[in-house]
């Protein structure tokens, strides 16, 4: 089977969880293409790594307006397509595989579904309508198109794969989906070296150490970790905690960190 992968907040094979997927598809013996945007030092258009065929398009920097984001899906949007074309081209597929956020990659798929009958799975990893409300603290009209997109999505799917229970029951309820059409896919950690060595220096002297590791951006929740922060150091008067957070993403980037600190 040839499995064609859709992913627009993260390229590969920095997304742990599609990358996991396509090499799991890749060892059951199907053929897996990842279309992605070049961005976090991958920016190679095209490449074969470990088996799998990726594609990789330019795309506008991570949204932090309304402006922004509307310029980046729609170049997201066009860079996806392009490539879809290409991959098709190539050797086509029989199955999209659909990652959010956000829930506009159906509009690549449709004609493809239409068309050539290829089949839809669409991989839910956030809830994109409340991710949208905690980025931007409004509801509004693009929010109800934001609703508007995750339904049209789940009407195009096949099968719909969420990566919790939590998540799961959110679509199911939303898109009327029947318990053959939508199961749990969870992500875990490739098997880690619990062998080696605490690092103490990681506490800078400190008898405790918190620490978060993952993607640094406002509809992240990482700001309730750095307030909390501020209130144990602040307020507690606590000096033996040292925080320890390490990831990347636009709060990242933006200095957002440093300026709340």
């Amino acid at each position: 089977m040839r499995v064609l992968i859709l992913v627009e907040n993260l390229p590969v094979p920095f997304d742990r969880r599609v990358w996991q997927e396509a090499c799991a598809l890749r060892d059951a013996g199907h053929e897996v293409t990842v279309i992605c945007p070049q961005m976090r030092g991958y920016t190679q258009p095209e490449e074969v790594l470990e088996g799998i065929q990726i594609y990789r398009h330019w795309i506008t920097g991570e949204a932090g307006s309304l402006r922004g984001f509307i310029a980046e899906y729609a170049s997201a949007l066009w860079g996806e397509l392009t490539c879809a074309i290409k991959a098709w081209r190539r050797g086509g597929f029989d199955v999209i595989h659909l990652c959010n956020p956000p829930d506009l990659l159906f509009l690549v798929a449709l004609p493809f579904k239409l068309f050539a009958g290829v089949k839809v799975i669409f991989d839910v990893h956030d809830l994109w309508p409340e991710m949208f409300e905690a980025k931007f603290g409004k509801r509004g009209l693009m929010y109800w198109a934001v609703r508007m997109a995750e339904r049209c999505t789940l009407a195009l799917a096949d099968v719909v794969i969420a990566t919790n229970q939590s998540v799961l029951a959110a679509v199911k309820k939303r898109g009327k989906l029947s318990d053959d059409r939508a199961f749990v896919v969870r992500t875990a950690p490739n098997r880690m070296n619990t062998g080696v060595a605490p690092d103490d220096a990681l506490r800078g002297g400190r008898k405790h150490l918190v620490g978060y590791v993952g993607v640094m951006g406002n509809a992240d929740g990482v700001d309730y970790l750095v307030r909390a922060a501020h209130h144990i150091v602040h307020m507690r008067k606590r000096d033996d905690v040292q925080f320890l957070l390490m990831g990347s993403g636009p709060e990242h980037a933006a200095g957002y960190l440093y300026r709340n600190r």
